[in-house]
């Protein structure tokens, strides 16, 4: 999905499971006045919000956010251009992603399986 060369330049995402606004900052070389802006614009973009009302960004939230990085300053969409070719490829990521949760619970259950009969 980002094959684009220059979304090449962009660090390696780490391998964890939560990144603040600062990290996504560095990953995708973007400001975070700017992702706070595209959480308003972009409704797939939705950090996971904790206290203090500080934001929690997934793996997928940055690779999106990679996504409309490359969108907006490379491909020369508009916001609203970005918008709505992002929702037309949601439901194929979403689609994708289910599986991916399901192949990941099953190995997870399986693990416990092994547990519990050794």
């Amino acid at each position: 999905m980002l094959e684009p060369s220059s979304n090449n330049e962009l660090p390696p995402i780490p391998g964890k499971r939560y990144f603040t606004i600062g990290e996504v900052s560095e990953l995708c070389r973007v400001k975070p006045h700017v992702l706070r802006y595209w959480e308003q614009e972009f409704p797939q973009l939705s950090p996971v919000k904790r206290a203090g009302n500080r934001r929690y960004y997934q793996h997928q939230d940055v690779m999106l956010v990679r996504q409309i990085r490359e969108l907006l300053y490379f491909q020369g969409f508009t916001i609203g251009g970005a918008r709505q070719k992002l929702s037309g490829a949601e439901a194929k990521q979403e689609h994708s992603r289910s599986r991916q949760i399901i192949r990941d619970m099953r190995k997870e259950l399986e693990e416990v399986l092994k547990i519990l009969k050794g």
